[in-house]
């Protein structure tokens, strides 16, 4: 299989940089899917174009009798300025693949080719969805909707999808683990109202930038005193306004957080709890709050047994060395998460910093200085080919 996949590294390695360069966001990637169709042209697939995203679904019908697989790839970029010091950097002002979904589709393509060409050896069918919207768009309930887990025609055995990192994970080498991988996510948008004033006599108003400050901090209270440390939670308040100059009171103050949670259980609450908790804090100090809790992914839940057979996949095509089980989830969310709530599957991490960086210092997935090695691309596909065509032939 890693033969097979060497054959196309240059042209896995041409698209993934010509997307590099013209990234495109949420769920509007007309560019993208033009370049995913003229990639996929002329192959034995089934394509369905979406209607409410352009999306791409490809269905390869395998030679013999059998189950079906999906195999997924994300395609949208970020609204960044990219200052990573490559020759195919961005050429579009505020956006840039800095999580490697640019990968993911190349990596995605190639294992497409790969399966074409072993089609009369499938035993069954193999999905490949190419989902935009993956960075808060909720892309993935959006194919879902349009009946992308139906394409084969038949009820899938199990789901696929490589995420590249770009720091901490060791350079080629793979890594997942069973039950929870990776974090849900919520957004909570707050707006405290007041009435404002002048400065130097905050009584005759009613000052919201005291009690905004307070609720920052009582929320990193609560997630300490509430919740079990062994599942756990975090509340990151990313931004914080009030005001106009030093000596005007503000008639209001916003914030906006990110809410992280391991568990459905924990979840669920949050959705209820932090709302409440803002809100009593304002009516204290005798104002009102706003509070917009938007959400949006669950916990990206890998199947047990399909995460194991995964890593076994792994060692028996790359070696020993190859890949390892991660200790903890990762605080990163994932709209896969949707797809394995109904699907059972998996989803590992591929080591993708340069080999000549150090992984525990590199930039983060989601830093401009991002660096994503090309060198990895092989690897992805030939790993995505190698779990449809061993989970295929489990399902004869």
């Amino acid at each position: 299989m890693v033969d097979r996949a060497e054959k196309f590294r240059e042209e896995m390695v041409e698209l993934r940089r010509a997307l590099h360069r013209e990234p495109e966001l949420g769920l509007d990637l007309p560019l993208t899917q033009d370049r995913i169709l003229a990639a996929l042209d002329g192959l034995p697939l089934e394509l369905t174009l979406g209607q409410g995203l352009t999306s791409v679904t490809a269905v390869l019908r395998g030679g013999r009798p059998g189950g079906a697989v999906l195999l997924r790839g994300d395609m949208d970029a970020l609204p960044l300025q990219e200052t990573a010091e490559v020759d195919y950097a961005s050429t579009i002002d505020g956006r840039m693949h800095a999580c490697g979904h640019d990968m993911h589709v190349a990596g995605l393509v190639g294992a497409a080719r790969i399966l074409c060409e072993m089609r009369e050896e499938l035993h069954g069918d193999v999905v490949f969805m190419f989902q935009p919207g993956e960075e808060g768009f909720s892309g993935a309930p959006r194919m879902i909707e349009e009946g992308v887990l139906d394409a084969a025609g038949k009820p899938l055995d199990a789901a696929y999808a490589i995420h590249v990192a770009s720091n901490l994970v060791p350079h080629g080498v793979l890594a997942t683990k069973s039950g929870v991988v990776m974090s849900a996510s919520d957004a909570m948008g707050v707006t405290v109202h007041g009435v404002g004033g002048h400065g130097s006599s905050p009584h005759h108003g009613k000052d919201p930038v005291p009690a905004t400050c307070e609720m920052v901090t009582a929320l990193q209270n609560h997630v300490t005193r509430t919740y079990d440390v062994f599942d756990p939670v975090v509340v990151t308040v990313g931004r914080l306004s009030a005001g106009s100059q030093n000596n005007i009171l503000a008639a209001s103050a916003e914030f906006d957080a990110t809410v992280r949670s391991f568990s459905e259980t924990n979840h669920a609450v949050l959705q209820e709890r932090l709302p409440a908790l803002v809100k009593g804090i304002a009516q204290a100090h005798g104002l009102t709050a706003e509070v917009d809790y938007d959400v949006q992914y669950p916990p990206t839940v890998n199947d047990d047994t399909e995460a194991v057979f995964a890593m076994e996949t792994v060692h028996d095509l790359f070696g020993a060395q190859s890949g390892f089980v991660s200790p903890v989830p990762a605080s990163g969310s994932e709209d896969f998460s949707f797809v394995l709530r109904e699907v059972p599957g998996a989803m590992l991490m591929l080591g993708a910093a340069p080999e000549w960086t150090d992984p525990v210092t590199a930039p983060a997935n989601h830093s401009p200085d991002a660096h994503y090695d090309d060198a990895v691309l092989p690897r992805q596909a030939a790993l995505l080919a190698e779990l449809a065509v061993r989970r295929l032939a489990r399902t004869v």
